[in-house]
């Protein structure tokens, strides 16, 4: 198995630790989809207590990658249930697992199509 299998085998595995209902499939495609950045520490992780970071995931990935029109105050919201959803205690909010949550969350699993 390559790196990329590792990531995904691992991200699979942290979905089910955290009871997230997540596919298999969708894990894959959207790490995938995240390129080299999960191979780094720091872009591999989302901090939900960095608001810079949080804008960062509004506007690059809901906005941009989805294409969500919605209110910020609505994707804000959602990025704050995905925080939760994750455990407010786990410091390894995985990027593949947050945005794969934040698709389900919109229904737009059929970008990763």
């Amino acid at each position: 198995m390559g790196k990329r299998d590792d990531k995904i085998t691992q991200y699979t595995t942290e979905a089910k630790k955290l009871g997230l209902d997540i596919s298999d499939n969708l894990i894959e495609k959207v790490t995938v989809g995240l390129g080299p950045s999960i191979y780094k520490k720091d872009s591999e992780t989302i901090a939900c207590g960095q608001k810079s970071e949080l804008e960062t995931v509004k506007n690059n990935f809901l906005k941009k990658k989805l294409g969500l029109s919605d209110d910020d105050a609505t994707l804000d919201a959602a990025i704050k249930k995905v925080c939760e959803e994750m455990g407010t205690s786990n410091r390894n909010k995985y990027r593949a697992l947050f945005y794969a949550l934040l698709a389900k969350e919109f229904k737009k699993e059929s970008v990763y199509a």
